[in-house]
């Protein structure tokens, strides 16, 4: 697998001079300028999903510089929010294999594994973690650290009492810089505030406990056995949301997108009710 990522990077590079003549290049003063006429500032909390690497080479600015503009871009009175993910150590497997082997969890050492200006983000002074063991958020602003508050004390890690509900009751933006929405972590939200109520079987069990180490603080979290057991399909989504609600641009050819956390909650619930959802029925 790594073979292959360093031969589509190194085949995708010797593209570049092809590709900046034919998509025209932009800094960061650019896409700053860009996000405030396609999205504008009409929000509480600023959800950011984001790829540099999906920006190159059209974008000429660093991944640090788009997570200064983005903290400079909310200012004082508005909260930004990035994922902080981690899926487990590769050379052992997924999260649950990982921490059935060492069921640990460092808050500071352990690196995003969401991109690099996710993890820039995270190191930033005043920067707030949820205590999560996979679903980690961080945060920045006046409604920070509600919004990490007890994350690691959720049954469902993107269901009630989690920062995606939380966000949900907010004024939240949710934003794609240089992803699709195939990264819409708030599309399972549903699955948790639904619970039983969801048309999907879902699994049983106790799951894994693990222990979240926080400077001199420890707490314990549990991974989650209760998620659905159907296949996901996050391309179902266009067929749920209208395009006013969930929105998809290209910004010279980077894949953009915006939403609203509470209208993927509020859709995908509508939708639910109904029997309709973004899981597919095993054959």
């Amino acid at each position: 697998m790594q073979a292959l990522r360093s031969a589509y990077l190194t085949g995708r590079a010797k593209l570049h001079p092809l590709m900046r003549m034919v998509h025209g290049t932009f800094d960061v003063a650019d896409l700053r300028s860009h996000i405030f006429q396609t999205v504008g500032s009409d929000f509480e909390i600023l959800m950011v999903h984001s790829s540099v690497n999906h920006m190159v080479p059209m974008y000429s600015g660093s991944a640090l510089d788009l997570v200064k503009m983005l903290m400079d871009y909310c200012g004082p009175t508005k909260t930004l929010v990035m994922p902080a993910f981690y899926f487990g150590d590769p050379r052992i497997g997924g999260a649950y294999a990982t921490f059935l082997k060492q069921p640990t969890f460092n808050l500071k050492r352990m690196p995003s594994q969401m991109g690099l200006a996710t993890e820039l983000f995270r190191r930033m002074p005043g920067v707030v973690q949820s205590r999560h063991p996979v679903y980690r958020v961080s945060a920045y602003g006046p409604l920070a650290r509600e919004l990490v508050e007890g994350h690691e004390r959720t049954e469902i890690p993107s269901g009630v009492g989690s920062p995606f509900d939380f966000m949900a009751h907010r004024d939240t933006c949710i934003l794609g810089i240089g992803k699709t929405f195939q990264v819409l972590t708030q599309a399972h939200h549903v699955e948790g505030v639904m619970g039983d109520a969801f048309p999907v079987p879902r699994g049983a069990g106790d799951g894994l406990e693990v222990t979240v180490i926080d400077g001199d603080v420890q707490v314990k979290a549990r991974l989650s056995a209760r998620g659905p057991l159907w296949e996901f399909d996050i391309w179902k989504l266009r067929q749920i949301m209208s395009e006013e609600r969930l929105r998809e641009w290209r910004f010279h050819h980077v894949p953009m997108f915006t939403t609203r956390a509470a209208d993927v909650t509020s859709d995908l619930m509508a939708a639910a009710r109904l029997g309709k959802t973004l899981y597919v029925r095993p054959a």
